[in-house]
């Protein structure tokens, strides 16, 4: 089949090349030059595993193109996917819609036979709906139907979860629709993946409902793993008891300093405000989007309170500064706030990320950048542990330990075993585990110990 992908940011690049690996004919439209020329190169304006090689592939075989002119793509095209941004508006929190229904003009003049329009990007319920209206109103003799396919990709995890995914929700109204996206996502039968058809509101807000579950799960843990530190009990063994129960699940449920991302926080909003407009307030999510945005900026508190009270003129060394790891993302990344925190207290900032730092660089100002996480721990009063990256998991302490002013160690995301950061030296303090009543005497004799303090549940 041949498919045309309006937008080839990170949802339309990812489902570009899959597509195309499936053995579809894709182009993939974007409006910057400069973008498409990268593209053209083999330059990825992403950081996702795995994304670089995929693309090169396809476009050498032949099944993978770039353009900044929409208008042969769609008139050749079985399927039309619009995959534009819908960042939060400013004011209400709302999804702009701008691009995706400029998107919907743009298309309407190219339409040439029968055409599926796919919204693949994440939209609120009634979108469809005013696209379907668009696109009839411009081309009223067009032959197309409006299908709603939302994507669940995981930045770091996305062309596995394109190709091998949980469930595929397409809301088509048409039996026709519904043939074209049945052929198009054909080639993971023998994957048995779940086409689930739906009506589009449905499949519209069933994406949303998905997001505002999850920020929910993690927003719930993180206050129990605040409970945790005030009654002393772990919060890493309350998720495992929770989570070995198969209505709960495991996954979702690791304590640290608050989601970010291109998804949860924007999502949260865009439901809420929906939910508002309809007169279904869900209460819920309000006050999760509410907790987390408090609980970045707690994690600043947290770092100052383990620092005596007071960093002014101190230097804390963050390592980690995307909203996870494996992306270059930084999209309300709970390092921001964190960081805002440390500089309003009058601290010296110094970090390092493996693939963030260019974005980052865009967004702070006075921050330091290290080569390395080595680099970054020199001469610092407190080492905090934002981002899970593998590469910080398996840290020589002991080097560390020397080029440090002070052995503080904050791991906000439980990275390490407390006892065995203590036995190093360090003054340790992580999410929801027990304060160890005084600090232990230095060991600087166990040569081993920094190894295997890697690795905590």
């Amino acid at each position: 089949m041949r498919v045309a992908i309006i937008g080839s940011g990170y949802v339309g690049l990812v489902s570009g090349a899959c597509f195309a690996d499936f053995g579809h004919v894709v182009c993939c439209v974007d409006k910057d030059p400069s973008k498409i020329a990268r593209l053209r190169a083999g330059e990825m304006p992403i950081y996702e595993p795995g994304l670089a090689e995929l693309v090169a592939n396809n476009v050498r075989a032949g099944r993978l193109s770039f353009a900044t002119d929409l208008a042969e793509p769609v008139r050749s095209a079985d399927a039309v996917f619009i995959a534009v941004g819908t960042p939060s508006r400013r004011g209400d929190g709302f999804a702009d819609l701008s691009y995706v229904y400029q998107a919907a003009r743009e298309i309407a003049g190219e339409l040439d036979g029968y055409t599926v329009v796919v919204t693949k990007s994440t939209v609120p319920v009634g979108t469809g709906d005013e696209v379907e209206r668009i696109i009839g109103e411009a081309a009223p003799r067009a032959q197309f139907a409006v299908v709603s396919n939302p994507e669940f990709l995981r930045e770091g995890a996305a062309i596995a979860d394109f190709k091998r995914p949980d469930r595929i929700v397409i809301g088509a109204e048409g039996e026709r629709a519904k043939a074209v996206m049945t052929e198009l996502y054909r080639p993971l039968y023998l994957n048995h993946s779940p086409l689930l058809f739906t009506s589009r509101r449905t499949a519209e807000l069933t994406k949303y409902a998905a997001n505002a579950f999850l920020a929910t799960k993690i927003t719930f843990i993180n206050e129990i793993a605040d409970l945790c530190e005030k009654v002393g009990a772990n919060v890493q063994e309350v998720a495992r008891g929770i989570g070995l129960d198969n209505r709960i699940g495991s996954k979702f449920l690791h304590a640290g300093p608050g989601y970010g991302g291109s998804c949860f926080p924007k999502d949260t909003l865009a439901l809420i405000k929906t939910a508002q407009d309809y007169d279904a307030p869900i209460r819920i999510v309000e006050t999760v989007a509410a907790v987390n945005d408090q609980r970045k900026r707690a994690m600043a508190r947290k770092v100052i309170q383990a620092c005596g009270g007071n960093v002014r003129g101190k230097t804390i060394a963050v390592l980690g500064l995307t909203f996870k790891p494996n992306t270059d993302d930084m999209r309300e990344a709970p390092s921001l706030s964190i960081i805002a925190g440390l500089q309003d207290g009058g601290a010296i900032v110094q970090a390092y990320d493996p693939e963030g730092m260019d974005q980052a660089k865009q967004l702070l100002d006075g921050v330091v950048y290290a080569e390395d996480a080595y680099a970054c721990a020199e001469g610092a009063d407190a080492l905090v542990i934002v981002t899970e990256w593998d590469a910080f998991r398996a840290l020589d302490f002991q080097r560390i330990r020397r080029g440090m002013s002070s052995p503080v160690l904050v791991d906000l995301r439980n990275i390490y075993r407390p006892e065995l950061m203590r036995k190093l030296g360090f003054t340790y303090v992580s999410i929801g585990q027990p304060v160890a009543a005084g600090e232990p005497e230095p060991q600087a004799e166990v040569v081993s110990l920094a190894r295997a303090a890697a690795g905590g549940a």
